[in-house]
């Protein structure tokens, strides 16, 4: 017989649950104002630690869409604010549209980096660039 306390268990399996959530969590952000952005979040960061490499990769990528989502947001939000004075005057029209094109752009490579992560996780496989700045 067997002692159970002499099994080890070993590494726990890649956990494919928590990152699901994530991509999940992020995805749901475009109809909850990214209310729900915030709490995938908190998540990525509280469990990549913890995680396998594969699935820190994961983690790496959702935490860094974030960053990077937010930071071009607050880029066309500028835009916004310069231009929407100046397009009293015509002259802010193009930075305007400049501004409504990138919230637009961020939100397509927003969905796109998470909807290929997720395929990634369903396949059981590491994210092969997590640091990449494009997809």
């Amino acid at each position: 017989m067997s002692d159970p306390a002499s099994t080890s268990v070993g590494p726990v399996a890649d956990d494919r649950t928590m990152p699901a959530v994530t991509y999940g969590l992020y995805l749901l952000g475009f109809a909850t104002a990214g209310a729900t952005t915030l709490i995938g979040l908190v998540i990525a960061y509280a469990n990549r630690a913890a995680a396998t490499p594969a699935m820190a990769t994961h983690y790496t990528l959702l935490i860094r869409t974030f960053w990077l989502a937010l930071g071009w947001a607050v880029i066309a939000g500028a835009l916004v604010l310069i231009g929407l004075p100046l397009s009293f005057v015509l002259i802010g029209i193009p930075i305007l549209k400049l501004g409504f094109l990138i919230w637009a752009l961020i939100g397509v490579w927003f969905a796109v980096r998470c909807v290929l992560g997720a395929i990634h996780l369903a396949r059981g496989e590491a994210y092969p660039r997590p640091r990449a700045w494009l997809i």
